[in-house]
């Protein structure tokens, strides 16, 4: 405890130790992620080629199935030795820094299974992404680190969290937003320790992916000027579909979901067998769709039509959704992000055909549109805001980035649409029947920041109704360390320190958090 209380309150020695710490772990994940991209790179053009060649030779499509069950069963098998493999990596890192998940493989059995399936997945042309296994990778090397150099569990933890935020800024370039991702959707809140931690890992990450993927965005879209205020209507109706149709998605992806586990026929081993035949139905018949959706922003052009685009869209949909339900490993992030710029692409072929919008913003639009379905989908706006001008390498879509994701999240708040990655925890968590680590004699040390209108704010510590096994040991404001008494007022922005079992902290985290909710 003594060890997690200085590393989250001293200004000096333990903050500069974490911080190398934290740029050795961005150096390790950046990495491992940058040789996962070129694994990736390859796979892809593997699965375009080897489809290429089928369509050529369809004498050849037999042995094509049969590759195609092989692998999938390979991929299945995987999964089912461990299922902290499946997916995208997220929930399952989320649930670990949230205390669940105590009885795992251990990191490194999760960083080569998690690299060998992904890679398979993507040989094959499965509808998936290299984002969430990127950010699952740079957790994983950063726990095998965390366990050599972390003194406490504390620091172990925050080490996790900074390959995590390394791991989406090797993925995509951009750094800025792996730190704010780690900030908004694994952490949710605050803290001076974790932003240093998380910035110089995803620093660290970066500079090393550039060095070998170039300084180049992910994408190169011709945009010559922003959308003018007038216009600025378009962008709230454009937030408010993408909001809907986030909204849709998380719906039919959880729904697809439950359909594979009601699927008695299969279970993990078989269930990748699915996804991969419709590759190898699309990979013959319409391969545009396949991989993470790099082709099919090729193909996002005003000439292309409207019905062009909509039929790539909804194959897309329908097949990202086969994909990832099934529980293969790989991620939605990039096709989460072509699907938005497939919507974006066909909302501006509408506009500046119906509505006299010029052609020069076709492409403002489909920027636009990858950052509200995000938002929706994640709910996590900052990170899409940011994520899609580090992708884009544009900076002048601020105010039209933040109108149309603000929109995007309003309307699918209003849709009660849950995080994709809060309700995907939630289903694993049931699925695994855990409740927290298993672990009576250790303590760990809980951080929070007081949020306006919670029930901590303006009271003293006595009125306080504090769950059952914890004890507040400090409190943060500003600069100053308060030893906390019963007569000690909380105010809004304080940083309380909390001394909680191990065996409770999952527990004992949705309890706070609920506390500190705004009323």
């Amino acid at each position: 405890m003594k060890n997690n209380y200085k590393i989250l309150t001293d200004d000096n020695y333990g903050k500069i130790a974490l911080i190398f710490k934290s740029l050795l772990v961005g150096m390790a994940a950046g990495g491992v992620v940058v040789m996962y991209r070129i694994t990736l790179t390859y796979a892809e053009e593997f699965a375009f080629g080897m489809y290429g060649f089928m369509r050529e030779n369809l004498h050849m499509i037999p042995v094509l199935l049969a590759g195609l069950c092989l692998a999938a069963y390979f991929v299945g098998f995987l999964v089912s030795k461990n299922n902290m493999i499946s997916g995208s990596g997220i929930p399952q890192l989320k649930g670990i820094l949230g205390g669940y998940f105590a009885k795992r493989k251990n990191w490194l059995h999760i960083l080569c299974s998690k690299f060998v399936g992904g890679a398979i997945a993507i040989s094959a042309g499965l509808s998936l992404g290299r984002e969430g296994p990127s950010i699952q990778l740079g957790a994983s090397i950063a726990e095998g680190i965390g366990k050599k150099v972390g003194k406490s569990r504390l620091e172990r933890k925050i080490l996790m969290a900074s390959g995590a935020s390394a791991g989406l800024a090797a993925a995509f370039n951009a750094p800025m937003a792996g730190v704010v991702f780690a900030l908004e959707e694994i952490f949710k809140y605050f803290s001076p320790v974790i932003l240093l931690s998380t910035m110089s890992a995803a620093v660290a990450a970066d500079f090393l992916s550039k060095e070998v993927f170039g300084i180049a965005p992910v994408f190169e879209f011709e945009v010559t000027r922003a959308i003018p205020l007038r216009d600025y209507w378009m962008l709230i109706l454009l937030g408010i579909i993408m909001g809907i149709m986030g909204a849709f998605y998380n719906y039919a992806l959880l729904k697809t979901q439950k359909l594979y586990g009601k699927m008695k026929f299969l279970n993990e081993r078989t269930r990748p067998i699915i996804p991969f035949m419709m590759a190898g139905i699309l990979g013959l018949a319409f391969p545009v769709v396949l991989g993470g959706g790099h082709r099919i922003i090729e193909e996002l052009t005003l000439q292309n039509g409207i019905w062009f685009i909509s039929i790539i869209f909804i194959l897309k949909f329908i097949f990202s959704a086969v994909s990832f339900g099934s529980g293969t490993p790989g991620g939605i992030f990039f096709p989460l992000l072509v699907l938005g710029a497939s919507v974006g692409a066909i909302f501006a072929g509408i506009s500046i055909n119906y509505f006299g919008i010029e052609s020069d913003f076709f492409y403002n639009f489909v920027i636009l549109a990858m950052a509200g379905y995000f938002t929706a989908i994640v709910r996590a706006p900052i990170t899409g805001i940011v994520l899609i001008m580090e992708m884009t390498g544009s900076f002048t879509h601020m105010l039209s980035l933040t109108v149309v994701a603000v929109t995007a999240y309003v309307a699918a708040d209003l849709l009660k649409s849950p995080p994709i990655y809060d309700a995907l925890l939630e289903n694993l968590i049931k699925k695994e029947h855990v409740d927290s680590e298993r672990e009576h004699s250790r303590k760990i040390l809980i951080e929070i920041v007081v949020q306006h209108g919670s029930e901590f704010e303006d009271c003293h510590v006595r009125a306080i109704e504090w769950p059952e096994k914890i004890l507040l040991v400090g409190v943060k404001r500003g600069e100053r360390e308060i030893i906390p008494k019963g007569g000690t007022e909380i105010k809004a922005g304080d940083y309380l320190f909390i001394l909680a079992d191990v065996s409770g902290e999952a527990r004992t985290r949705e309890m706070l958090n609920a506390m500190n909710e705004q009323i």
